[in-house]
């Protein structure tokens, strides 16, 4: 009978095409059928015969046994965490029940997961719009950025492997000063008085490049590199913005910042000498800056990357906050989730390593809906290096998911499955945990009892119902 299952790819299909940079009407033209039966398809609203699967492989060279994996096990994996959130908590749900509804359903089962990710989003926008108060819209443009970069689970593939070749390219110039000097531009470092406070300038009547000469090394490499991202790069920057609308134009100058700062990056750390780099170190953060010439954050950024097609590696999410607890800087290729407001959770070790500064600290972390991630965080500076100068003091963090962790130095030898583990939650909003002595607030939907007669231990005591 499994041989005479019908088989839906309409998920992997629309990954295919996305990857591959196509309209439905192109892929449509493509393999010579209608776009409305391509839609279809993607939709899980009609199979994948034989002839079609012919069709894709022949067109896009693709092996037919990569194109037609059976989606049903993600599915059910992906289901199945779904399923572990507390407000199922009182349902009995057979694994085997869990898996039939994967294999036999695969369009319900996808109704299913959009419908769970709008719901855990529409809780969270809630949290966050009560904690914000009536200034709530003041930083839209920063939360839709956010959005657009965790969209593409921060990667862009046409971005980062012009990146490469890029980098290949000044390599062999002997290096960027030099590359750049092949482009007519010449790279000069200068006080920041004379730079007017500015890190970076270029001035374009002279065709020069000024850098502030406070910087340390990383910094400056970057900067160069952020240079030639703005203008080398700036054709595939655009590009990779150009197919969604924003609501303002701040949103736009943010992402294109942001990706500026994505390919100097992938200029710096090319994607398959840092990938390969990272499985080799063990994901050492410290022995990649050394290797790379960059520094603690912006390794830790560029491992949030590493998800090229078929080249993944672990998946990172990546936070930097303040001692205040603002977050200056989110990205996520994890699937860690988090509340941009109302506070991250105080039990996490972000927000302790202030008083150790310097010093990598690692955590094992479990979520409310059992789902669990090894987090490394450590501080950074920020500002001048001069004398006097200003400093900042932040934090930076990275969480993978914990059956990843055996991959990194940092948990080498830990049974993920064995180690003990901190609970923590979202934000206090969301998080149904009665017995959490650092609650600041109660979680949605749970009515406080009153401590007339008795004053427990926990901020709040909850009634069951």
């Amino acid at each position: 009978m499994a041989e005479n299952r019908p088989l839906y790819l309409g998920p992997r299909l629309r990954r295919l095409r996305r990857e591959l940079g196509l309209t439905q009407q192109a892929m449509a033209d493509d393999l010579e059928i209608s776009p409305s039966y391509v839609a279809l398809i993607e939709r899980n609203q009609r199979p994948v015969t034989a002839d079609m699967l012919l069709r894709l492989a022949r067109t896009y060279r693709l092996d037919i046994a990569e194109i037609a994996g059976d989606d049903g096990t993600d599915y059910a994996r992906r289901l199945t965490e779904v399923l572990r959130d507390p407000i199922f908590a009182d349902i009995d749900l057979p694994a085997l029940e869990v898996a039939d509804l994967a294999t036999s359903f695969p369009g319900v089962s996808e109704a299913l997961l959009r419908l769970h990710q709008a719901y855990t989003r529409e809780a969270q926008a809630l949290a966050e719009q009560r904690a914000a108060g009536p200034m709530a819209d003041e930083n839209e443009p920063v939360r839709e950025a956010q959005r657009f970069l965790a969209g593409a689970r921060n990667y862009f593939h046409a971005l980062d492997s012009r990146a490469e070749d890029l980098a290949a390219e000044i390599d062999k110039a002997g290096g960027a000063t030099d590359w750049l000097a092949e482009q007519g531009v010449r790279v000069r470092f200068l006080p920041p008085d004379v730079l007017v406070d500015s890190l970076r300038r270029f001035d374009r009547h002279n065709q020069q490049l000024l850098i502030a000469d406070t910087l340390d090394a990383a910094s400056r490499a970057f900067q160069i590199a952020t240079h030639i991202a703005h203008t080398a790069l700036r054709a595939e920057i655009k590009q990779a913005i150009r197919a969604d609308s924003f609501s303002s134009r701040t949103t736009a100058t943010l992402l294109l910042r942001a990706l500026a700062g994505y390919a100097a990056a992938a200029i710096v750390m090319p994607y398959g000498r840092f990938a390969r780099a990272a499985d080799q170190r063990g994901y050492d953060i410290d022995a990649l800056c050394a290797l790379f010439g960059a520094s603690f954050e912006q390794v830790a950024h560029r491992l949030t990357t590493l998800q090229r097609p078929r080249e993944e590696r672990v998946g990172f999410f990546f936070i930097r906050v303040d001692e205040a607890g603002n977050v200056s800087k989110r990205l996520d290729g994890a699937g860690f989730p988090f509340a941009a407001h109302g506070g991250g959770c105080p039990l996490w070790s972000v927000h302790q390593v202030f008083r150790r500064p310097g010093e990598i600290v690692t955590q094992w972390l479990e979520l409310p809906g059992g789902e669990r991630f090894f987090s490394i965080a450590r501080t950074v500076t920020g500002g001048a290096t001069g004398y006097g100068g200003p400093r900042v003091l932040r934090a930076v963090a990275l969480a993978c998911a914990a059956e990843q962790a055996e991959r990194l130095v940092y948990a080498r030898g830990v049974d993920p499955a064995a180690a003990p583990s901190t609970p923590i939650g979202v934000t206090c909003r969301l998080c149904q945990r009665a017995e959490c002595t650092a609650r600041s607030v109660p979680p949605i939907g749970r009515d406080v009892l009153a401590d007339d007669y008795r004053r427990a231990a926990q901020p709040y005591t909850f009634a069951e119902s």
